[in-house]
């Protein structure tokens, strides 16, 4: 029998504006995916269904949504966050594709998605720190790479 894993022990990375060069997405406090987001199905029920309800699934899809606080250092703003706020969220049509990556520290690969990322809200109140988050939406499947020592 498995033993439960740490939330925080995930770690979430974004291709930056060099190919194959990822950026850590620092200061995260949750993060969520949705594997039937985007899903799409089609109704296959038929006399023959004798009352029953069939499908098919025509589209799978899947989001990340990740948040946590807004991130800087004497003013510098934490890279991953920086990256997302001022440059993949200002992309269009093909060039608003990416990629990140991300992997529980006790696996030896990393889940690999294209995919286009929407920047959340931000705030927060008088004794709080400010928040930040956003959501990752995959095109295509999913694919893997090994973790380099």
């Amino acid at each position: 029998m498995g033993r439960p894993i740490d939330a925080r022990g995930w770690e979430f990375q974004v291709e930056g504006a060099t190919p194959n060069t990822f950026i850590r997405l620092a200061n995260l406090l949750s993060w969520s995916e949705n594997p039937g987001e985007n899903e799409e199905t089609v109704d296959t029920t038929d006399f023959d269904s004798d009352g029953y309800y069939e499908q098919d699934v025509m589209q799978r899809g899947s989001t990340i949504e990740v948040s946590g606080q807004y991130a800087a250092t004497s003013g510098t703003r934490d890279p991953g966050q920086d990256y997302i706020d001022k440059t993949w969220a200002y992309k269009f049509g093909e060039e608003s594709r990416g990629r990140m990556r991300y992997r529980h520290l006790s696996q030896n690969e990393w889940t690999v998605w294209e995919c286009t990322v929407t920047p959340g809200e931000r705030g927060g109140e008088t004794n709080a720190k400010t928040s930040w988050s956003a959501t990752f939406t995959r095109c295509g499947a999913p694919t893997t790479t090994a973790v380099a020592p």
